[in-house]
């Protein structure tokens, strides 16, 4: 029997879709884009045009109305994410909200029970939990490659002064930590299985935006602790490396795989003579993200970002806002 493909809708037509997201999801092998939605009719339209989707309306509630969508993809700024997720789940649309799914861990539970209400598919959009490179690394790391591990060590960073960006705009959920703090946090975890049980950070603030432009982390995880920062005011820098006491795992493009640089992980011997590269070529993460959110929608039993992992990843990022309010631990 053939399978028909998954409809989606876009909820605005925000950069990350127009650059990444929205040619991936046209390039899925179980989907297609039917209609996006901008608060302004003609750009819709006009992106709508340039992909070839037959549908654009000038507000998210028409698309959400819609009888040619099955589920829609959210890259809304993050102080919308909850409410158009809410209202999405409502209308009976799958969701695929981008991360993070929101601003607090205790506003998840009003998008788990409209998703429950209507017995709707909601995932958080944490695109890497779908690159092989970071199943090779969970396969190396949770199969004794470097031994016992005992230290992550990770960073992102990029350099983004534009006032009227979102990221650089509190109101709207602007930050380094809500941005791309998320990420070591749930690289690690997916990676090692494990959950921090308390954090310590420090936070660097501007000005003028209001909003925390450096982020110094360390989570301890028991057996291993994770060290990381995140920057909005730094040059452009990713890492990320497992290291244990038998050799250690470095993820060379660990978050923007294929934009940043080449998909690559390598993994080093405790005495540094020898080095095994594992490379990916040509991997569309959020091809393969869109792919596996349309066939868990569809009943298929594979992994998705459940929320209960979006719940857990929240939580470490408000210990770690508590944390920076003071000197020392802070429990998850």
């Amino acid at each position: 029997m053939t399978q028909t493909l998954f409809r989606w809708g876009v909820l605005s037509t925000a950069k990350i879709a127009r650059e990444h997201v929205l040619w991936q999801l046209q390039d899925a092998d179980n989907g297609v884009v039917t209609a996006i939605a901008s608060r302004e009719q003609p750009r819709a339209a006009a992106l709508a045009a340039r992909f070839g989707v037959p549908h654009a309306f000038g507000s998210y509630q028409a698309l959400l109305d819609s009888d040619a969508v099955d589920g829609v993809y959210i890259p809304l700024p993050t102080s919308d994410h909850v409410a158009w997720a809410v209202r999405a789940a409502e209308a009976g649309k799958h969701v695929l909200v981008e991360k993070p799914l929101a601003l607090s861990a205790a506003d998840i539970a009003p998008v788990r029970a409209a998703a429950e209400r209507a017995g709707v598919l909601v995932a958080e959009a944490f695109m890497i939990v779908h690159h092989p490179q970071w199943h090779k690394v969970r396969e190396l790391v949770g199969g004794g490659a470097i031994g016992r591990l005992r230290q992550v060590q990770g960073a992102f960073a990029y350099y983004n002064r534009d006032p009227d960006d979102m990221r650089n705009r509190p109101e709207l959920g602007g930050g380094a930590l809500p941005d791309i703090g998320v990420y070591p946090v749930l690289a690690t975890r997916f990676a090692t299985g494990r959950e921090p049980l308390r954090v310590r950070a420090g936070l660097v603030r501007d000005a003028a935006f209001g909003t925390d432009v450096e982020a110094e982390v360390t989570a301890d995880f028991g057996a291993f602790r994770l060290s990381f920062y995140v920057a909005t005011q730094l040059a452009a820098r990713q890492a990320m490396v497992f290291h244990g006491t038998d050799g250690f795992v470095e993820v060379e493009t660990p978050f923007n795989a294929g934009i940043y640089g080449d998909d690559r992980v390598v993994l080093h011997d405790r005495g540094h003579a020898t080095a095994t590269a594992f490379r990916f070529a040509d991997v569309r993460q959020y091809r393969l993200q869109a792919e596996a959110f349309a066939r868990r929608a569809r009943g298929e039993d594979v992994p998705v970002v459940s929320l209960d992992q979006s719940l857990a990843n929240q939580r470490v990022i408000d210990a770690i806002y508590r944390a920076a309010a003071h000197d020392g631990w802070e429990p998850v």
